[in-house]
């Protein structure tokens, strides 16, 4: 019971166009319900996390975010690694070929956050942008926001610390991707260049029950919502292909 309160929930979803109805929430035949394509509006939307799942149909991004596939098209573009620690304060400019073959490895438990080099975000979207148009985002807006992409690859134990911003959806292309979060009213106990790997391993078994996060194991197809300035810790237990969109 204790792990099931803990757990963020998850629904599964069957999306109406607008022109059926803007921002209802009712029951589809599976029982969860079916949103509205203008707004997001379900209870959630401002106050806690949730799991959607059968929200977006990406297989053909699928696979065109193969290794092989991205290393094609992308394999001489450059892109910015920033480190994983929850500031990010160094950023490093390789080549996509050199960042796979060299950076895209398994993180050891004792790394320090300030010397994992992270892929996420600071996209080129003029270089991306043959592959950022096959995206399907999910079809929400938040009222009076529009969605930005901040796409992402990263090799199994690497993470970012717990670190805050505004709303958005995560959903994994590839992998599996573990998410703990707080509200933003209980700001966590954590080290600013200690990874999510050794959080998990030296401080979360030791968590009182009233401390411990909200917490979730994404897969393709599923997507996250994260409300607004909820504190969030990430850990990919394999290596992983995953895309965001925040809402501002």
């Amino acid at each position: 019971d204790a792990d099931r309160k803990r757990s963020v929930p998850v629904i599964p979803v069957s999306w109406v166009p607008a022109s059926a109805a803007d921002g209802i929430q009712n029951q589809n035949r599976g029982g969860g319900p079916v949103l509205g394509s203008a707004e997001l509006c379900f209870p959630y939307a401002f106050s806690r996390p949730l799991v959607l799942r059968g929200l977006t149909e990406n297989s053909k991004f699928r696979l065109l975010c193969s290794r092989s596939s991205l290393l094609t098209e992308f394999g001489s573009r450059r892109v910015k690694l920033s480190t994983a620690n929850t500031h990010s304060y160094r950023k490093v400019e390789v080549p996509f070929q050199e960042f796979v073959d060299v950076h895209l490895k398994p993180q050891p438990a004792d790394a320090l956050g300030s010397d994992t080099l992270y892929f996420f975000g600071d996209n080129n979207f003029t270089e991306w942008q043959s592959l950022f148009q096959q995206y399907e985002p999910p079809p929400y807006v938040l009222p009076h926001s529009s969605g930005a992409y901040s796409f992402g690859i990263a090799g199994a134990g690497t993470g970012v610390p717990f670190h805050w911003h505004g709303p958005g959806f995560s959903e994994v292309i590839y992998g599996r991707k573990r998410w703990f979060l707080y509200p933003p009213e209980r700001q966590p106990h954590f080290h600013p260049n200690r990874t999510t790997l050794s959080w998990l391993t030296e401080t979360y078994p030791h968590l009182p029950e009233d401390e411990a996060p909200l917490e979730c194991t994404i897969r393709p197809g599923e997507v996250l919502f994260f409300p607004d300035r909820w504190w969030h810790a990430t850990l990919n237990l394999d290596t992983s292909v995953f895309i965001s969109t925040f809402l501002g």
